[in-house]
């Protein structure tokens, strides 16, 4: 009796977590294991992994809002993405050094997060019921202009223009000097070769519990009515179109501080086509946790995105160490978009 009763607990919990779920994470568990039969630095690998979940942490979160408010899976994480490069570019083009220059950075973007997502949310209130398919276009389309943009802007910063024309944007912009691992270096844990970016990750978690707050207020709630069944909410009085554009704002100035914090952890500012595929990874890491087109946790997000990025940084490292020959660019490739299209296979489901 009691051998039943505990096959009934194990079969509820893993009914709970997600088949799926439980194969990638069992997937990523072996990768770890693996890593010092092979000769990877477990320790190392792990610091990869943290310092991964910490840069992309934001971008996942971004995907919240939208869910809930039932505008779907946001494909035009782009559009946030350019607002945080105009804040980072437009924060190094007036002098601002050091950990002030993020702080500018993020006051800088806000505007333009506010404005594009204003329009973009007005946009989607246009043609409910296909909001993730013109998100995609709007996203790819936005990076396109930007391309032609970061050219004829009047940036004049020697740290960023083209050394022989003085005119338009490098395509890779160091941030030494400026907000390169401000947030990671702080209250920084290193234990051996074991790094914990203990500042990006309060950062990760402080924002993380604003939207789990704002989910509870009476605001959030017509926002998952809306999302639930847009016909009831307007019956009881909300303002569909309103909770909605809401949303889409809140996601896309997510978008424009999660490349921010991106970028502390890489270094690097990245223009023209980089941000051209950011929204997938996103998109799928949250799938990937649990999520579904019309319901996403803050619970989703993290396992999520430590499963996905787990799994991409660590396949490649295990793999070279194997067959010892450099492929990890390849096999990096390869994973990643075979874990993007699981996902999207995966997108009407959700958790239990």
């Amino acid at each position: 009796m009691s051998e039943k009763k505990e096959k009934n607990i194990i079969g509820r919990i893993v009914e709970s977590y997600g088949l799926p779920r439980l194969i990638i994470t069992m997937f990523l568990v072996l990768l770890l294991v693996l890593a010092p039969i092979v000769g990877a630095d477990l320790p190392t690998q792990i610091s990869n992994i943290i310092a991964r979940f910490s840069w992309n942490g934001i971008l996942v979160l971004a995907m919240v809002p939208m869910v809930h408010s039932g505008c779907g899976l946001n494909f035009g994480l782009p559009l946030g993405i350019i607002s945080g490069l105009l804040g980072a570019t437009l924060s190094i083009e007036f002098g601002f050094t050091g950990g002030f220059s993020f702080v500018m950075a993020i006051l800088i973007a806000t505007p333009f997060a506010l404005v594009f997502g204003s329009v973009y949310g007005w946009l989607l209130n246009k043609i409910k019921g296909g909001e993730m398919m013109i998100a995609t276009y709007v996203g790819f389309s936005s990076v396109s202009l930007m391309c032609m943009m970061w050219l004829v802007l009047p940036y004049k910063s020697p740290n960023m223009v083209w050394g022989l024309s003085g005119k338009g944007l490098r395509t890779t912009i160091s941030l030494e000097g400026y907000y390169n691992q401000v947030l990671a270096r702080f209250l920084e844990i290193r234990i051996g070769n074991l790094t914990i970016p203990t500042g990006t990750l309060l950062f990760f978690a402080v924002l993380a519990l604003a939207i789990w707050a704002f989910l509870h207020t009476k605001t959030g709630t017509a926002m998952t009515a809306v999302g639930s069944n847009a016909a009831f909410a307007k019956a009881a009085g909300i303002n569909v179109d309103k909770i909605r554009l809401l949303s889409v704002v809140m996601s896309t100035w997510l978008a424009a501080i999660g490349i921010l914090v991106y970028e502390q952890g890489f270094g690097f500012v990245q223009l023209y086509m980089a941000p051209f595929y950011m929204a997938l990874p996103a998109v799928s890491a949250i799938l990937i946790g649990g999520a579904s087109v019309n319901k996403a946790t803050i619970m989703n997000v993290i396992i999520g995105t430590i499963l996905y990025q787990g799994i991409v940084t660590m396949t490649p490292t295990i793999m070279n160490n194997m067959i010892h020959m450099d492929m990890s660019e390849v096999i990096r490739v390869i994973i990643s978009n075979g874990m993007i299209l699981y996902a999207l296979t995966r997108k009407t489901e959700g958790s239990k």
